[in-house]
């Protein structure tokens, strides 16, 4: 992961851009007749994008890299040249998507290619872009780049366009921080949720069965459980009253709220039930605020804080799909707080630190916050979004959160706060959402008598905390590689016996701790202990308790951390006391 900016980001920015236009040049020289499309940097490397006369594979990458580095080694100089757009189609009239870029242009806009031109001033490769490159092949180290994958990509990301191929690649200045990379990635495939899921029997998708959707198997149910009884039980102690609402509503709720206008894209298709359009909900706030309608309220009932772990539908391109992470079903763990206009300041602070603890509780201490501002398409006065982002920034700065300016990424209805947690591989991801919104109350005609008796509009927040118990599931897996504190892990004890003869003992040890409501197993396998012991380790089951004839004679256990680490013996009992304090603690350390 790449952490620096300023003139450092840039002059590795630029080595990768140089490195895509080696790269281009190199297969088109490897394979001709392909058509180059687009080959951009990105973070942490690079990648282009080709029509090719053949498919390739993995296979070629090693062929595609040897022509690469014959490129560098040629010392070849990249120059500026400036056309004119007659000059420029003239140059790419066999280029379909150069051709389409440069009618794409403004009519003023400056065009210009980039040559790579050897010893003798030939031109080997030229390239439409606006630069910059290095200005010598010199500049990049052969030792310091890598192609990495192929995959497939419509041109300008449109399933009705061409399926181009994509090579992807990484580059840096040095051999020595190209092993640090590969060395990251590889941790990172290791702790890959979809990789641990399967390892640790957690959860599965099926997409013969539906796209998108996530099978719970015990395991993770475990897990799924012990993660929804706190959330349940922090909500009550934080003031949240918790509802259930329907997975279906008639389509005028989303015509109401305004998201079929905003976000019909996303949500699929009507069903018709007694001749009315009913819709599989994308979001939780329409029904809630069905609820508040249900009745009328004081503003000394406000404010209301309403929360609910909801199952929500939305359609997502199967292109974009990726386990956990990007579902088209999941159970948002959504909150709607409604309050009078001055409570809203003092709800959005409460709310934020809220947020923050539980994310600390889970082990995610570095937060940063983002601010996003009104988008283009967008309802509301504006001195309302003034009043609320001003709201949000007094929050942030009395958190004391280091905080970014996200200009037009808020929501239509109103500004927001997304908060950004990183993991333990210093990865930054976008999670909890607290978003402003005087949209709905409007629009559904909800109201409160204040203290001069008078209807008013309540303020309404939206709280997603956690984001999704499936996307933060998959973000927890691969923050901990799998091996969980010891108060949501899927297994937490295994009592191991030394022999067959000791099974007895390891039944009646097991049953005792399950008496204590711990998740334990009793391996009584015929495997030896050594055996045993490993497989418990690839579990990653935190506690492992070895009893032989000296533990059976005491009625006590010896304690084997996964980690490999040792603890002195304990009885069963004070063995029990000290891990359910652990739990009770949520405790980070075993």
């Amino acid at each position: 992961m790449e952490h620096d900016g300023g003139a450092a980001a840039e002059k590795r920015a630029t080595i990768r851009h140089s490195v895509s236009h080696v790269l281009a040049e190199a297969v088109t020289r490897l394979f001709p007749g392909t058509k180059p499309a687009i080959g951009p940097a990105i973070e942490n490397g690079f990648y282009y994008d080709f029509l090719l006369p053949r498919q390739i594979g993995n296979e070629d990458l090693a062929a595609i890299e040897a022509e690469m580095k014959a490129a560098i080694e040629a010392r070849e100089d990249f120059v500026r040249v400036e056309l004119s757009r007659e000059e420029a189609k003239a140059r790419f009239a066999d280029q379909p998507f150069k051709l389409e870029l440069i009618d794409e242009l403004p009519s003023d806009a400056a065009i210009t290619v980039y040559e790579q031109r050897g010893k003798e001033g030939n031109v080997r490769f030229a390239d439409l872009c606006r630069g910059p490159h290095v200005a010598n092949t010199r500049e990049i180290n052969s030792a310091a780049f890598k192609l990495q994958s192929i995959a497939g990509a419509y041109w300008r990301g449109d399933e009705k366009r061409p399926m181009l191929t994509r090579i992807y690649g990484t580059a840096w200045e040095t051999p020595k921080d190209l092993k640090a990379h590969l060395a990251f990635l590889d941790e990172v495939e290791k702790r890959d949720h979809r990789r641990v899921g399967k390892e640790l029997d957690l959860f599965s998708t099926h997409e013969e069965a539906g796209a998108g959707l996530i099978y719970w198997h015990p395991n993770g149910g475990r897990m799924r459980v012990a993660i929804e009884e706190f959330w349940r039980k922090e909500q009550y102690r934080n003031g949240y009253e918790i509802l259930y609402t329907p997975h279906i509503g008639k389509s005028w709720l989303w015509e109401t709220s305004g998201h079929l206008g905003f976000y019909s894209e996303n949500m699929y298709s009507p069903m018709q039930i007694d001749k009315d359009d009913y819709i599989l909900k994308p979001m939780n706030c329409p029904f809630h605020i069905m609820i508040y309608k249900n009745k009328g309220w004081s503003y000394r009932d406000l404010p209301l804080r309403w929360a609910e772990l909801g199952t929500v539908y939305r359609y997502e391109r199967s292109g974009v799909l990726h386990g956990l992470l990007r579902v088209r079903g999941f159970t948002q763990d959504d909150a709607h707080i409604f309050c009078t206009p001055d409570q809203m300041e003092g709800e959005i602070r409460e709310v934020l630190r809220f947020s923050l603890w539980i994310w600390k509780v889970f082990g995610f201490k570095d937060i940063k916050a983002y601010l996003a501002t009104k988008p283009a398409h967008s309802v509301g006065e504006q001195a309302r979004w003034d009043a609320a982002l001003e709201s949000l920034k007094k929050a942030v700065g009395a958190e004391g959160l280091s905080c970014e300016l996200d200009e037009g990424g808020g929501a239509f209805y109103g500004p927001k706060i997304d908060l950004k947690v990183k993991d333990a591989l210093g990865r930054e991801w976008q999670m909890t959402t607290i978003q402003f919104d005087f949209n709905e109350p409007e629009r559904f005609g909800m109201t409160f008598v204040d203290k001069d008796g008078r209807q008013k509009r309540p303020y309404m927040i939206h709280r997603a905390l956690l984001g999704s118990l499936e996307r933060f599931f998959g973000v927890l897996i691969e923050h901990f590689g799998g091996a969980f504190p010891v108060w949501i892990a899927p297994e937490q004890i295994a009592v191991i016996p030394v022999a067959e003869s000791f099974n007895e003992y390891a039944q009646k040890a097991a049953a005792e701790l399950k008496q204590r409501d711990f998740r334990v197993s009793a391996e009584l396998d015929d495997s030896r202990l050594n055996a045993k012991i490993r497989a418990c380790q690839t579990r990653k089951i935190p506690y492992m308790l070895v009893v032989g004839e000296k533990e059976a004679a005491s009625g006590a256990v010896s304690i084997r951390l996964r980690d490999g680490r040792q603890m002195p013996p304990m009885q069963i009992a004070a063995f029990a006391d000290y891990v359910q304090q652990k739990i009770d603690e949520k405790s980070l350390e075993l």
